[in-house]
């Protein structure tokens, strides 16, 4: 049955609302950088195209080293006069935003769908997911920053494309609700729009927020390395994320306060266990957005002997995913489809990950499932290059990237093990990671094994995320440095407490995980 776009979602219309809704942010031909307290027609705008199907969308304006500088040094000023803002009126303004974030949050859930290719409830649960978040500070916000003091400079956030609402612009106004002038630099490969008209809506509200677009290579010397900073807060991969630090380090900036989240191989061990129909659920729910975000479970380690039993239920799993455009349609009045993921970010990604797959089967791994895109749900001729169907290695070669790093895309390995020790050691490999699971029958089992596996959550029988609102979170190895984050935490990230205070976190000096002394 041939698919139509689904009336009214189509680029053209969402960028017409942008413009409505915040005309002040969005010119008919461009999208504006906002910095000391104005938006600004700067920087040199680059063309910018959907990965849904190769539609040209707005680019960002990107800003060169001396306009990122002077973004920076305005948002020094408007640190200086925020930090001084009493708790109750951050807190209304802060309300004041989210409600109308959420007034808008169906056309922020359709720019995500354009922009960075989420299916249409996984865009929604992204804008939700930041609002509710939000509320609950607001509520708990009085206790969380008493004896504490703001930072003495404003928060600096680098973070990946794949969560702008849920992580991105949930830390911003957590940060500013603290009492920080917040920086944040849009992600290169998508959420420019998505991000702006949040953005617009929270400094109608007073919010004290700069939001620049550009290349790392140019913006990171001054959002990371300007001494006027108070914290750098970086999400991302553990390359772009080393750079970071390193340029931390080359500043003496590793005392600064720091906030690092890098990527991991997380693992899924399977280790004497037998609820195959749960982990078939489980499996399938791990696919949610092509397994492109931080918490997501590539790798499967399983027992050699109970090998059989998981694949029938890993196969049963991935037979069962649906994947495509998530604004295609059959009929006009048809409800938009139900998708378990749709595209990868770009069309360059799923080549990488392509030649990946080619590469580590010729090298000895074994393909134990490889679906067809001719199986996605798609426009009659659309651009399909961005889109991956779902695909499963046996014993990726140790010369891989496969073996050893995070695909970020539908590309699972599994490798067995016939003891515990070999189990321990493949859910290693990454040193560190940010969450793991071991489904095992046995309690004592579980209890005795979590304790070696170098993740900072480990689930039993269940899979573990980045949790919301009072949950913790961070990293442990070379996933994460700096100050862990969630609840509480995020918190004392963006705020001082007496002097000498150790933050919960992994820092050149110490370890320090949440709950320790």
């Amino acid at each position: 049955m041939d698919m139509r776009l689904k009336p009214g979602t189509s680029w053209r219309e969402a960028y017409e609302r942008c413009c409505s809704a915040a005309p002040e942010a969005f010119h008919d031909d461009r999208v504006l950088n906002h910095w000391g307290g104005i938006w600004h027609r700067d920087g040199r705008p680059v063309p910018g195209f959907s990965p849904l199907d190769g539609t040209a969308i707005a680019g960002l304006p990107r800003l060169d080293r001396a306009g990122a500088g002077r973004a920076v040094a305005g948002a020094v000023e408007e640190h200086r006069r925020w930090r001084h803002t009493p708790l109750a009126e951050r807190k209304a303004m802060v309300s004041a935003a989210v409600e109308s974030m959420a007034a808008h949050r169906d056309l922020l859930a359709l720019l995500l769908v354009w922009e960075i290719g989420k299916p249409w409830k996984t865009a929604c649960a992204d804008v939700d997911r930041c609002l509710d978040g939000v509320r609950w500070y607001v509520e708990e916000i009085d206790r969380m920053v008493d004896g504490r003091t703001p930072l003495p400079g404003p928060v600096s956030n680098i973070a990946s494309w794949n969560y702008p609402m849920s992580v991105l612009m949930h830390a911003m106004l957590v940060q500013a609700l603290a009492g920080n002038a917040v920086i944040a630099k849009t992600p290169t490969d998508g959420g420019l729009c998505c991000l702006t008209l949040a953005c617009a809506l929270a400094v109608r509200e007073g919010l004290p927020f700069t939001l620049v677009s550009g290349g790392g290579a140019e913006l990171s010397p001054v959002l990371v390395g300007s001494t006027s900073l108070g914290c750098v807060s970086f999400v991302g991969g553990r390359d772009a994320g080393a750079k970071v630090a390193t340029s931390l380090a080359g500043l003496r900036g590793l005392g600064r306060r720091h906030v690092l989240e890098q990527e991991g191989l997380n693992c899924w061990g399977v280790w004497e266990y037998g609820d195959w129909d749960l982990l078939t659920r489980q499996i399938r729910a791990s696919f949610d957005y092509g397994k492109q975000r931080c918490t997501a479970y590539p790798r499967f380690v399983v027992q050699r002997s109970l090998f059989h039993e998981f694949l029938a239920a890993y196969l049963e799993a991935v037979g069962s995913l649906r994947f495509g455009h998530p604004l295609a349609v059959a009929d006009a009045d048809d409800p938009l489809p139900n998708l378990d993921f749709g595209p990868l970010i770009n069309a360059s990604k799923a080549k990488e990950l392509a030649d990946q797959v080619d590469e580590a089967v010729a090298r000895g791994g074994v393909p134990v499932h490889r679906a067809s895109l001719d199986d996605g749900h798609f426009l009659p001729g659309q651009d399909i290059s961005a889109y991956f169907a779902p695909t499963a290695l046996l014993n990726p070669p140790p010369s891989s990237p496969l073996h050893h790093a995070e695909p970020f895309g539908p590309v699972d390995t599994m490798v067995l093990v016939d003891t515990e020790a070999e189990l321990l050691a493949a859910m290693n490999a990454s040193n560190g990671a940010l969450v793991a699971t071991l489904s095992c029958e046995e309690e004592a089992t579980f209890r005795r094994l979590a304790p070696e596996v170098r993740a900072f959550k480990v689930g039993h029988n269940r899979p573990r995320s980045r949790g919301d609102r009072d949950e913790l979170f961070g990293g442990l190895g070379a996933s994460w440095r700096g100050a862990f984050v969630g609840g509480e935490l995020l918190v004392r990230a963006a705020t001082s407490g007496q002097d000498g205070e150790r933050l919960p976190g992994n820092f050149p000096g110490y370890t320090l995980l949440p709950g320790e002394g």
